[in-house]
C-alpha cells in the first residue's frame, strides 16, 4: 500500500428514483441553461433519451442540442466534431447519457473546450491537463460497469494507430453523477453481465495495485460486495430495481476506487485486445481476470485472501483456512464467471469472442507493454508473460 496517496471525488451523486429530475436544479447552480445532450442511437431507439429530455423539461430546462451518433468505440474525430458542434450551437454545458464511450466522449469534449483548442490529440499525455475553463458536466450512466461517471480517466480510440488512448486528469471528473434505475432496467442480460464483471475487475485491481490506499480499499471492497451479491440477479431479472441500483452504486464505488489508485495488468491487456482486435472491454476483463490473478498470486496472496470476505461472504471466509483463502478467491470469481456465462452467454475464452486468433498475440502483447496500467500491477510482466496469459485464455 502506498505510504502517500491522494483521493478526489468531487461529483455530486444523485442516486435513486427520480434522480434525473434533479439535473436542472443542479445545472442551474452553475449558472447554465443550454446543455448539449450526448448519447447513442441505441439509447435513442430504446426511449431513454426521451425520458431524460422529459425530466429536463419538468425542471424547466430544455436541451439546446441533442447528439445521438456516438459509436460504441468513440474516436478522436468524434470528440473533435462534437466540440465543434457545442460551439456552433452556443451550448454552455454537457449531459452525457450512455456507457463508457458516451461519457468518455463528453470528457474529451470538455477537455477541448476547457483548453480552447479543437483537436483532442493535442492534449494527450498523462496528467498534464491544466484546469482551463470550466464546462459544467452531468454524467448519466446506462450501464453499471465503466464507472466513468466517477473517474479521472477517458479512453478514446485513435483508429489511425489502432490504439485506445488514455487521458488522465482530475479535471476530467464530472460535476454530477446521476444514478437512476430507469436508465439500466432495460439493459440486456449479456451486456449486464459483461459490464458488471468489468466493474468487479475495477474494484479488484484497485484493491490490489501498487497505488492502493485506505480510502480506495474501502470503496473497492464495498463495490465487490454490492456487485457479487446483485449481478446474477440483475442478469436473471433485469427489472429488479433493487439489484439494478446496487449495481449502479457498486460501479460508481469501483470507478472512484480505481480512479484514485489505478488498475493493472488485466486492463493493460484488455485495452490492447480492444485496440488491436476490437474485443468488447467487459468481455476482455471477464476472460482475463482469473489468469492475471494467477500471475499475480505470489505477490498478492495475502491481499487476495482478504478479498475472500467481500467476494464470498463471512461464512465461506471463516470456514476457509487462511493459507487457502487466496486460491479460494480466484475460485469464487471463476464460479461467478461461469454462472454469468450460463445465464447470458458471456464468453470465458478469447476463442469464443470470434475476434482474436493466436496470430494476433504478438501485436496484443507489444501494445499491452506500452499501456500505463501495467506500471502499477503488483507483479512485473514482460512480453513472454503476456503471451503466456493470452495462450492460457485462448480456449
Amino acid at each position: 500500500m502506498s505510504s502517500y496517496y491522494e483521493f478526489k471525488l468531487p461529483a455530486k451523486i444523485l442516486s435513486g428514483d427520480g434522480a434525473l429530475e434533479h439535473i436542472p436544479h443542479e445545472l442551474e447552480g452553475f449558472g447554465v441553461q443550454a446543455p448539449l445532450l450526448l448519447s447513442d442511437q441505441g439509447l435513442e431507439r430504446a426511449g431513454l433519451v426521451k425520458i431524460v429530455l422529459a425530466a429536463l423539461r419538468q425542471g424547466g430546462m430544455k436541451a439546446k442540442e441533442v447528439f445521438c451518433r456516438i459509436p460504441p468505440d468513440s474516436s478522436i474525430q468524434v470528440v473533435n466534431d462534437v466540440a465543434a458542434l457545442f460551439r456552433e450551437k452556443g451550448c454552455d454545458s454537457l449531459i452525457a447519457l450512455g456507457g463508457g464511450s458516451v461519457i468518455d466522449t463528453a470528457k474529451g469534449v470538455s477537455m477541448i473546450l476547457s483548453q480552447g483548442g479543437d483537436d483532442l490529440l493535442l492534449h494527450s499525455g498523462c496528467e498534464v491537463l491544466p484546469q482551463g475553463d470550466h464546462v459544467p458536466f452531468a454524467a448519466i450512466p446506462t450501464t453499471a460497469g465503466t464507472g466513468s461517471e466517477a473517474t479521472i480517466v477517458a479512453v478514446v480510440a485513435n483508429p489511425a494507430e489502432k490504439v485506445k488512448l488514455e487521458f488522465l486528469s482530475y479535471h476530467l471528473l464530472p460535476d454530477i453523477a446521476v444514478l437512476d434505475p430507469r436508465m439500466t432496467e432495460t439493459l440486456p442480460p449479456r451486456i449486464t453481465a459483461s459490464t458488471g464483471f468489468d466493474a468487479l475487475v475495477h474494484a479488484i485491481e484497485a484493491a490490489t495495485c501498487l497505488q492502493r490506499n485506505p480510502v480506495s480499499d474501502a470503496f473497492a471492497e464495498k463495490a465487490m460486495e454490492q456487485i457479487v451479491q446483485n449481478l446474477p440477479l440483475a442478469v436473471r431479472s433485469g427489472r429488479d430495481k433493487k439489484a439494478r441500483m446496487a449495481l449502479a452504486n457498486g460501479s460508481l464505488l469501483a470507478g472512484a476506487a480505481f480512479s484514485n489508485s489505478m488498475v493493472g495488468l488485466v486492463h493493460a491487456i484488455g485495452h490492447a485486445l480492444g485496440g488491436v482486435c476490437h474485443v468488447a472491454h467487459g468481455d476482455a476483463m471477464t476472460i482475463l481476470l482469473p489468469a492475471v490473478m494467477k500471475h499475480n498470486l505470489e505477490q498478492c496472496a495475502p491481499r487476495y485472501g482478504e478479498l475472500l470476505l467481500p467476494l464470498a461472504g463471512p461464512e465461506r471466509y471463516a470456514s476457509t483456512p487462511e493459507e487457502w483463502r487466496s486460491a479460494q478467491t480466484i475460485s469464487v470469481l471463476v464460479e461467478l464467471r461461469q454462472q454469468l456465462s450460463d445465464l447470458s452467454g458471456l464468453p470465458t475464452t478469447l476463442k469464443e469472442t470470434g475476434k482474436v486468433t493466436p496470430d494476433d498475440f504478438p501485436a496484443i502483447a507489444r501494445t499491452a507493454l506500452d499501456d500505463g496500467a501495467i506500471i502499477v500491477n503488483p507483479a512485473e510482466a514482460d512480453y513472454d508473460d503476456i503471451i503466456a496469459i493470452l495462450e492460457e485464455v485462448w480456449e
